[in-house]
């Protein structure tokens, strides 16, 4: 059986590690900035900037569509099928938790295919992970409610 007091100690080093970091820390300055990386690359169709932000194991879940892992996500891109002539974020909410990060927002993008053009607009949610940068691991989208 713990002491209480021990527990208490290690109750409360759990509680500390997952309190987020202050909004305006370093990291979430460039987490804010990647994430304007990652719009950018897909308005120009910029796949070697998105290959860099996407970690090996990156898991992508979107409405509509099958899950997809880092080469199949960036074969889109690079086949030329898709362009993007926005892709905008907003409402932003990032969260870092030492090596780890979530962040959130909406998703407004037009995009044109074969079929022609389709506008989505979507909540997503990004998980970062930070080795020696910080890359993103998992993302996911979907249909925002009305």
């Amino acid at each position: 059986m713990i002491p209480n007091c021990c527990l208490a100690i290690l109750v409360l080093s759990v509680a500390l590690q997952t309190v987020p970091i202050s909004e305006d820390s370093n990291d979430v300055k460039e987490l804010t900035r990647l994430e304007t990386v990652w719009n950018e690359a897909y308005v120009h169709g910029d796949a070697a900037a998105l290959e860099a932000l996407c970690g090996d194991d990156l898991i992508a879940t979107m409405t509509d569509m099958q899950v997809l892992n880092k080469a199949q996500s960036l074969g889109i891109l690079r086949s030329g099928r898709v362009k993007f002539q926005r892709y905008e974020t907003s409402d932003l909410r990032i969260r870092v938790y030492d090596n780890a990060a979530v962040v959130t927002g909406r998703l407004q993008r037009t995009r044109l295919t074969g079929a022609g053009e389709a506008n989505d607009s979507w909540r997503f949610t990004k998980v970062y992970i930070r080795h020696d940068k910080w890359q993103v691991v998992a993302w996911h989208a979907s249909t925002a409610a009305l």
